[in-house]
């Protein structure tokens, strides 16, 4: 840990500087987006494809990939905590946003789905759960486009109400392009601008 100065103006540079640091190492190269983009993306074409396409009655059994993609994530984000130097309030509230956002969705799938017996039940409620942590954390680390992708989850949630569930998870799909993959692939090429101009 770095020592902070008594001095106030030196004390509030040094917390700024530490936040930065956090919001640039957090955005990495969009790693995490991505991985829960592609997941949830292969995941509602499965089911999507096993439902309409080709029926199979455990069409929804292909979601137990996220489980995997949770694991993943728990040890992905225990390690690299292990190897930063500094560890601020914006990692803090960073990983539990996402840990909450975990938990409350597997829940809510449960929960909905045993409550109606209807797996496409849950996915208004994901459309707009999407939307929670991906906002926090475009705000957090000011990134436009994690905003952009909230707004956009929020706004396809609603429009399932006037949509026949067949179309539900075509919007899923939507979603998570446009709330994860896309800004995991600009988080990822501003990592590679980053690092390269510093190799300069």
């Amino acid at each position: 840990m770095e020592e902070i100065p008594k001095d106030p103006l030196a004390s509030l540079q040094l917390i700024d500087a530490m936040i930065n640091k956090a919001r640039n190492r957090f955005s990495e190269n969009g790693h995490l987006y991505l991985l829960w983009g592609w997941v949830v993306l292969f995941c509602s074409i499965a089911h999507q494809v096993l439902q309409y396409v080709w029926p199979h009655p455990q069409y929804y059994l292909v979601w137990m990939l996220t489980w995997v993609a949770a694991i993943y994530q728990f040890v992905y984000l225990a390690r690299s905590g292990k190897t930063q130097a500094v560890y601020t309030y914006t990692d803090e509230i960073l990983k539990y946003v996402w840990l909450v956002f975990i938990i409350v969705a597997s829940l809510a799938a449960v929960i909905v789905s045993h409550n109606t017996g209807d797996p496409n039940a849950t996915t208004p409620i994901f459309l707009v759960m999407y939307g929670m942590p991906t906002a926090l954390s475009g705000i957090i680390l000011k990134q436009r486009s994690l905003v952009v992708g909230a707004c956009c989850c929020w706004v396809f949630a609603l429009s399932t109400i006037f949509l026949s569930p067949v179309f539900h998870m075509p919007l899923l799909s939507l979603a998570v392009i446009v709330a994860w993959i896309i800004p995991g692939y600009l988080l990822k090429a501003h990592y590679r601008k980053t690092i390269h101009s510093k190799q300069q």
